[in-house]
C-alpha cells in the first residue's frame, strides 16, 4: 500500500504525518475500497476487449478462409483419424471450439455429415482450442530476459495493431483488409488480457478476493465455477483467458486452477446444446456426444487425479500457478481425454442415440436441409451451400422443361401430374433459397460473396421461370390432345430444329452456372439471338401455311404459345449467363454489355452467330 501512496504523489513527510496522527490505516483502508471498485471496472473492460478481440480475430480468419475450412471438414471426415486432425486444425484456425461444434451440429442436421463422422471432429475441436490458451499465456512470460520480453504481447501487440490499422485503412485488397483485422483483433485481445491482469493484481490484496479463490480450491465448487463462467460467456477460450489473467496476480494455486479448468470444458458444451434446440434427432445427438465426451473425460480425470492425491498428497497443489501452467493443464486434459476416449468413439455415438431416441421412420432428408441457419455464422460457407442448392434447382428446372417438351409429342396425364409436382418443388427451392440468401446478405460478407449472393437471387428467379414455362408447354400439349390437334410434317420438322436449339441453350446455361466458365457464358448470347431468329421464321412460315389452308387457326394459337415459351426460356438463359459474368466482374452492366455485344463491328459475335445459324437451319420450304 505504501507503494500506492508514493505512486499517487505522496512524499515521506506526508506518510509520517499520517502515521503520527493514526490516520494511515484508515486512509489505506479507504484506498483499498476504491481500488476494489476501479479494479473490478478495469477487469470488466479488459474482459470486454478480450471477447471483442477474439470475435474480430475469429470472424476475420473465417472470412479470409472463404469457407475453405468448412468445405474441408465436409469432404474429409470419412476417416476418424482425419476427422480428429481436421477438427483440431479448423478450431485452431478460427480460434473457437464452440464455432466448430455448432458448425458440425449444422452439418449433421442438414445431412452433410453422419453422426459417426462428427464424433472425431468434436474430439479434434477440443484439442484445437488449446492453441488459444497457449497464445493467451504469452501475457505471463517473464520479461527479465530480452528475448522472452520480445515475445510478450505488450512488446509486439502495438506493432501488430499499427500494421493492422494500416492494412485496414489504406489497402484496397479485401484479403489484406481481412489480414489487418486479424492483427487488430489479436492486439485488442492481448490488450484486454493485459488490462485484466493489471486489474487482478490490485484485487489480489483484498482479503475477500483471496477467500473467494480459497473457496474454489474445493474440487466441486471450482468445477461448478468453471461450468457457470464458460456457460455464461459461451467461450471456453475466453473463460481460460480470464483464469490466466487471475493467475497473473500470483496468488492462484494449482488446487484452484485444476477443477476450474475441468468445469470450463463442460461449460463449453452449452453453446452446442443451445444450437441443437429445434434441430433434428441426429443434430441433438451430436451435441450430446460433445457433452458426453467432456463429462466422461472430466469424470475420469477428477476421479483418478484426486484418488492419487488422497494416496500421495500432491504438494504442488498449494503452489501458485501461472498463465502457462493453465495452458498446460488445459492441453494435457483435452489431448489426454481424446487419446483415452478415441477407441470408444462408437460407444459415445451409441450413448447419444440411446439418450436422444428417434422414431423408426424419421423425416426424409432433402437437399434444402443444407440451408441451415447455423451456417449463417460462417457466411462464406453458407454462400457455397446456396450455390450447390441453386445448381440442384437448375437441374430440376431443366428436367421440368424437357419433360414439358416431351409431352408435346406424347401427352400422358400421369406425366403431366409429375411435371406439376416438379414445378412446385422448384417453387419451394426458390422460396427457401431466396429467404436464406436475404439472411446471408445481412451478414459481414466479403465483396466476392456479396456479389455472388446478389446474383444468385437473380438466377433462382430465372430458373423458377423456366419451370413455369415447362408447365405452359404441358398445358399446350394437353390442349392439343383434348382437341385432337396435330402438326403437319413440315411444321413438326421446323419445331424439332427449334426445340433442339432451346434444349442446347438450357443445357449450356446449367453447365455455365455449375462451372462459372465465363468463356462458355459468352457463347449463350449468340445462340439466344439465333433462337430469336428461329422464332420469327417459324411464325412467318406458319402464316404462309395458314394462308395456303395447310394449317388451322386453332393449331396456330398453340404453336404461338410454344414459340413464345421457347423464346422466353432462351431469354432467361441469357440472364443466367450475364449473372455468371457479373459474378466474376461486377463492372459489367447488362444493357451496355448486350448493346456492345450485338454491334455490327463485333466480328466475334457475328462469326459465332452465323455458325450457330447454320447449325440450326430450318428445312427448305416446298
Amino acid at each position: 500500500m505504501t507503494v500506492y501512496f508514493f505512486s499517487h504523489g505522496f512524499e515521506a513527510r506526508d506518510l509520517n504525518l499520517l502515521w503520527r496522527k493514526g490516520q494511515y490505516a484508515v486512509y489505506a483502508a479507504e484506498m483499498r475500497g476504491n481500488m476494489d471498485i476501479f479494479d473490478v471496472l478495469s477487469m470488466l473492460g479488459g474482459l470486454a476487449l478480450l471477447l471483442y478481440g477474439m470475435e474480430v480475430m475469429g470472424s476475420s480468419l473465417e472470412k479470409l478462409s472463404g469457407g475453405r475450412l468448412e468445405k474441408l471438414l465436409e469432404r474429409m471426415t470419412s476417416n476418424r483419424f482425419k476427422a480428429v486432425l481436421l477438427g483440431a486444425v479448423v478450431t485452431a484456425a478460427i480460434q473457437s471450439s464452440s464455432a466448430t461444434t455448432v458448425m458440425v451440429v449444422g452439418f449433421v442436421n442438414s445431412g452433410i455429415m453422419k453422426l459417426g463422422q462428427a464424433v472425431g471432429v468434436i474430439m479434434g475441436a477440443n484439442v484445437g482450442t488449446t492453441i488459444t490458451s497457449w497464445i493467451l499465456s504469452l501475457a505471463g512470460l517473464d520479461d527479465s530476459n530480452f528475448f522472452l520480453a520480445m515475445l510478450k504481447p505488450t512488446s509486439f501487440s502495438p506493432l501488430l495493431a499499427a500494421a493492422g490499422i494500416i492494412l485496414v485503412m489504406f489497402c484496397k485488397s479485401e484479403k489484406k483488409k481481412d489480414l489487418g483485422s486479424i492483427f487488430l483483433g489479436f492486439a485488442i485481445l492481448m490488450f484486454g488480457m493485459n488490462a485484466m491482469g493489471s486489474a487482478v493484481s490490485g484485487l489480489a490484496e483484498l482479503e475477500g478476493f483471496q477467500n473467494l479463490l480459497t473457496l474454489f480450491h474445493n474440487p466441486f465448487l471450482g468445477m461448478l465455477a468453471g461450468v457457470v463462467l464458460t456457460a455464461v460467456i459461451q467461450s471456453s477460450a475466453a473463460s481460460i483467458g480470464i483464469l490466466q489473467a487471475f493467475c497473473l496476480s500470483g496468488i492462484v494455486t494449482y488446487g484452484t486452477v485444476i477443477p476450474i479448468v475441468m468445469g470450463q470444458n463442460i461449460g463449453t458444451c452449452v453453446t452446442a446444446i443451445l444450437s441443437s434446440i429445434g434441430a433434428k434427432k441426429n443434430a441433438k445427438r451430436t451435441a450430446a456426444v460433445h457433452l458426453y465426451f467432456n463429462v466422461i473425460g472430466t469424470a475420469i480425470f477428477m476421479i483418478v487425479f484426486y484418488a492419487l492425491n488422497a494416496a500421495l498428497d500432491f504438494a504442488f497443489l498449494d503452489e501458485t500457478a501461472n498463465a502457462g501452467n493453465v495452458a498446460l493443464i488445459h492441453s494435457l486434459f483435452n489431448v489426454g481425454a481424446t487419446i483415452v476416449l478415441f477407441p470408444f468413439a462408437g460407444f459415445l455415438e451409441k450413448l447419444a442415440v440411446f439418450t436422444v431416441r428417434g422414431t423408426k421412420e424419421e423425416a426424409k432428408e432433402d437437399e434444402l436441409q443444407v440451408l441451415d441457419t447455423r451456417f449463417l455464422d460462417t457466411p462464406a460457407y453458407a454462400v457455397e451451400q446456396c450455390k450447390n442448392v441453386t445448381l440442384s434447382m437448375a437441374q430440376l428446372a431443366r428436367k421440368a422443361l424437357f419433360d414439358g417438351i416431351d409431352l408435346l409429342g406424347n401427352y400422358e396425364e400421369t406425366e403431366a401430374g409429375e411435371l406439376d409436382d416438379l414445378e412446385n418443388l422448384v417453387d419451394r427451392y426458390e422460396d427457401e433459397l431466396g429467404a436464406y440468401l436475404v439472411k446471408i446478405s445481412s451478414r459481414n460478407l466479403s465483396k466476392k460473396d456479396g456479389r455472388t449472393t446478389s446474383k444468385l437471387l437473380h438466377c433462382i428467379g430465372d430458373f423458377e421461370r423456366i419451370s413455369d414455362h415447362a408447365v405452359n408447354l404441358g398445358d399446350a400439349a394437353k390442349e392439343m390432345q383434348e382437341k385432337g390437334l396435330k402438326f403437319s410434317d413440315k411444321a413438326a420438322e421446323e419445331l424439332a430444329v427449334f426445340t433442339r436449339a432451346v434444349k442446347d441453350i438450357v443445357n449450356l446455361a446449367v453447365e455455365v452456372f455449375e462451372s462459372e466458365d465465363t468463356n462458355r457464358a459468352r457463347a449463350i448470347e449468340p445462340l439466344e439471338e439465333v433462337i430469336d431468329s428461329l422464332s420469327r421464321r417459324v411464325k412467318s412460315r406458319h402464316v404462309k401455311r395458314l394462308q395456303n389452308g395447310e394449317c388451322t387457326i386453332e393449331l396456330g394459337f398453340v404453336l404461338s404459345d410454344i414459340i413464345t415459351n421457347y423464346e422466353r426460356v432462351s431469354d432467361h438463359c441469357s440472364n443466367i449467363a450475364l449473372c455468371i459474368l457479373q459474378m466474376q466482374d461486377d463492372a459489367i452492366e447488362a444493357h451496355e454489355y448486350l448493346d456492345a455485344l450485338k454491334k455490327d463491328g463485333n466480328e466475334e459475335f457475328r462469326h459465332d452467330y452465323q455458325k450457330l445459324k447454320e447449325q440450326y437451319c430450318l428445312p427448305e420450304q416446298i
